[in-house]
């Protein structure tokens, strides 16, 4: 039975810059506040999760391998493509922990597109950052052939063999043929991607009539059903830190905002198209069992390396010294473990079909 997951219409936007028939997706979902679990007093975190990093190369040329060092930490070469996020070990662990959030948010399962699971064709996975998608995606369906792209080859040498990872930028000309794909994935590349309408337009081409793309986006609003948020939180500073410099690098942050995905997939082509919200916790506050694991994990993936996801953007783009985002680092670690405003963000997906 599935867990009772949470719609939400559409959020403030927290100041954010301007910026047919349905797919049948099997979630359950109310309109209603999360049911919180809190013990009076209780305002600490959970604690973080261990994770097994998943970093490892393949042998590549030697100039993808020279990364970027800023700040102590390692960035995908420019010659490669530009991404805003390190792929050094720390931040491996938190997108493997944020997978895991987004896996038990949806009850196990990997997507909500309705493919055909008895023969799932031919899978690619853009922004595959860890591989960890597609290595489950490819040991749930052997029959499968899954294709994982990134700009960094941070992914395991050993996988499944009907999986093959490859290091590419989504944005230049891609090598594979017209109506290749069966399913296309695309999750979290917020702050990526200058024109969406013309990479769907350009996913569009490369499925096959009737294949599905399916876009997850995780938004960068803390939000809260239990406790008014004063306009200066730091769940609103955070997003608008993002907001700020999504727009001056041309790559917004603004995608998982109410009917920003849909937009673009209908503006491309796509044909039954149905957007879905969903509300994941930060930290294990829900009463209902799954949905306070997903908590658990996000927390643990947001304690684990929040400085990996704003360190670049803030000072290389916005001019912050480093000690200024360890000051805004620490001010978000202490909201998300203030159980009694029950923080949660939106989850956003987006299921289009290629038409026949």
């Amino acid at each position: 039975m599935a867990s009772p997951q949470q719609t939400v219409s559409s959020p403030e936007r927290a100041a954010a810059p301007s910026a047919e028939q349905e797919v049948p997706i099997e979630i359950q979902s109310h309109e209603t506040p999360l049911e919180a679990d809190i013990v009076a007093g209780d305002d600490d975190g959970d604690s973080a999760i261990d994770s097994q990093s998943l970093l490892s190369t393949e042998s590549l040329t030697s100039s993808i391998l020279e990364y970027r060092q800023l700040h102590g930490r390692t960035y995908a070469n420019a010659k490669t493509g530009d991404y805003w996020g390190p792929n050094d070990e720390r931040q491996s662990e938190g997108l493997d922990l944020i997978h895991s959030a987004l896996t038990v948010l949806l009850d196990g399962k990997l997507f909500v597109a309705p493919i055909n699971k008895d023969d799932p064709g031919r899978v690619l996975d853009i922004g595959t950052g860890t591989g960890i998608w597609a290595m489950d995606f490819a040991s749930d369906f052997p029959s499968a052939d899954v294709t994982g792209t990134d700009l960094s080859p941070m992914q395991p040498t050993w996988v499944p063999p009907n999986l093959r990872f490859e290091v590419d930028d989504c944005l230049l000309d891609w090598m594979y043929p017209e109506n290749h794909f069966d399913f296309i994935h695309v999750r979290a590349m917020y702050g990526s991607i200058p024109d969406w309408t013309d990479l769907d337009r350009k996913i569009l081409y490369h499925l096959k009539p009737g294949g599905y793309l399916e876009h997850l986006e995780i938004g960068c609003q803390g939000m809260s059903d239990h406790k008014e948020l004063p306009k200066d939180h730091i769940f609103y500073t955070w997003a608008n830190t993002f907001y700020a410099a999504g727009e001056k690098m041309g790559r917004p942050f603004t995608i998982c905002l109410d009917g920003e995905s849909r937009k673009h997939m209908e503006e491309a082509g796509f044909a039954n198209i149905q957007e879905t919200r969903l509300k994941l916790p930060v930290g294990g506050w829900p009463k209902d069992p799954t949905l306070k694991q997903a908590g658990i994990y996000f927390q643990a993936a947001l304690e684990r390396d929040m400085e990996g996801f704003s360190m670049f953007v803030c000072t290389e783009l916005l001019g912050w010294s480093k000690e200024e985002v360890h000051v805004l680092v620490a001010k978000m670690r202490q909201a998300i473990r203030d159980r009694a405003s029950c923080p949660y963000i939106v989850v956003n997906i987006v299921v289009g079909q290629k038409p026949l």
